[in-house]
Formats: C-alpha cells, structure tokens, sequence
C-alpha cells in the first residue's frame, strides 16, 4: 500500500562557515505520525532534486525523506579552485550531522509535517560518494593522512544504512590518479557497526579502481554491521536508474532493476527500524540478482 506524498523545497538551514546555507528538500507521507526519517546523500555533482526513484517511493511507503544538497552539486557551480573544495567530503559529513542536529526545524518549516516525526526512528543511505558519506555516521572512518580529525565515530541517532554503490578500499586499490587526487577514499570498514544493506551492480567497473566490480562489496565483506549484501545483474553504476526518472548518466536503464531496489531497500529499513509489515524475512531479488546475508 502506498501513501499520497507532499514534497517540499527548499528548507534552507544556516550553516555559518560553510559558505553557502544548507539547502534541503523534504519529501513525506501526506499522512500519519510518529514517521521513520531517512536521510539521504546524492553522488557526485547531484542535487536534492536527484533521486527520485527512490526518494518517491520511499516517502510513498511512510518514510521522511530529507535531502541535502553537498556542496560538490553542479547546481552551486564550485571548482577546484575554492579553498572549501579539498574539504568537501568532510563538510558533507557535517552537512548530514547538521540536518539531524535540526530535524524539529527542517519539520517545521513543511507545511503540515510538524509533529509527524519520529526522531528515535532515523536512517542515512547515500549512492557512491554519498555512499561514503552516509557510511560515516554508520560508524566507518577514512585510514591514512586524510583522517585527521574524522575518526570513527558512529551517530548514535542513526539507526539503520543503505549503501548503494559504495567505493572499497583505498591504497592499492585505487589507479594512481585516486590515489593522488581522493586520499580521503581509503575507507576504514572495521568501525562500521550500524545494521546496513549494501547494494552494488555486477558490472560496475570504476575508473578510481584496478579492481573489478567486487570492489563495491568491500563494505559488506569487511565490516561487522553491513549484514546485507543485494548484487544485481548486469547493473553498473547508476544501478539501473536510481539517479532520476530522466537522468543522462544513467547507462544501464532498468525499470526492474531500479523497483528491485525500491523494493528491498523499504523492506531493509522497516525491519531494522523495527517497523511492522516488513516483508523482509521473505525478500529476495529474483532474476535481477542475489540477496546475500551473514
């Protein structure tokens, strides 16, 4: 059953330091209370006006959806140039903290979903870099020079992850050119202790890697809370199309794919947020892939 969705932009929070104040688009049920939060982060370049596919469904099927757009979106046009850009991956880590910090604002400032919340019942899921990003407050951290002053520690309001398409390890793993430019991708999978459902395409090979498409299982294998592994077929980075209905750098084009997805990340979250009528227990992935557990 799905619910009628509000969707609400933008809701802007200040973020003093940070440059820019930080702007949110909130998608929720039009009703019902004591709602389950997800927070999500977008890739590379993206915005909060991505990911519908998933943020649709997901607020369709009870969730708060809030969705920060990093500074790194092409929609702020920041370069290399910026002194904030060497820093962005750690400002989006502050980004998500910040917008849980003030999830009594971000609800009040939606017309109707003031009291609807349930702060106890909190989520992050994040694709590729935002994948990393999220798995911070998962409690993973980042090895090596780049770490200083971002040691693991998991947000102990964040109660669940889904990580889809995740980068593995660094050193070794990645080309040159990562490991020069993206020292801050040598993630530390150890930490990570927050019950979490990694997603990751069989054939999504990565120009940062000399590994093949394994390399975005790594946060399944290595950490003790990614309990869930979901691998689809023939799927390379955009995993059939979770970035948007209309996206061009969607190369692998899979309705079935992409509702697999929305299928089984709802089903992971509700039952690790403790919410009835999972289906969880009987999910699988069909012909699309495989739904691995430990």
């Amino acid at each position: 059953m799905t619910i009628p969705v509000i969707s609400f932009r933008p809701v802007l929070l200040p973020a003093p330091g940070r440059g820019d104040d930080l702007r949110l688009r909130v998608s929720a049920p039009a009703t019902g209370t004591g709602l389950p939060v997800l927070l999500f982060s977008h890739g590379f370049g993206e915005s909060m006006d991505g990911y519908a596919p998933l943020a649709d469904h997901w607020a369709a099927h009870g969730f708060v959806v809030v969705q920060p757009t990093h500074l790194d979106s092409r929609t702020l046009g920041i370069t290399p140039a910026d002194p904030r850009y060497p820093e962005i991956w750690r400002l989006r880590i502050e980004d998500l903290t910040r917008t849980l910090d003030h999830l009594d604002a971000i609800a009040a400032a939606v017309p109707g979903l003031e009291g609807r919340i349930d702060p106890g019942r909190v989520a992050v899921a994040g694709h590729s870099w935002g994948a990393q990003s999220a798995g911070m407050l998962l409690g993973a951290g980042v090895l090596g020079d780049a770490a200083a002053g971002a040691v693991a520690t998991p947000d102990p309001r964040v109660k669940a992850g889904v990580l889809l398409a995740a980068a593995g390890t660094g050193g070794a793993d990645l080309t040159p050119f990562a490991g020069e430019h993206f020292p801050f991708m040598n993630p530390d999978f150890a930490t990570l202790t927050t019950p979490t459902l990694v997603v990751a395409g069989d054939k999504d090979q990565s120009a940062l890697s000399v590994r093949g498409p394994d390399w975005f299982t790594d946060a399944y294998h290595l950490s003790p809370g990614a309990t869930s592994l979901l691998t689809l077929s023939g799927a390379e980075h955009s995993l059939g199309g979770i970035t948007g209905y209309h996206s061009a750098e969607t190369t692998d084009e899979s309705p079935e794919r992409v509702a697999v997805v929305q299928r089984l990340t709802t089903a992971f979250l509700r039952n690790a947020l403790g919410l009835p009528d999972s289906g969880w227990a009987s999910a699988e992935a069909g012909d699309q892939g495989t739904l691995a557990s430990k």
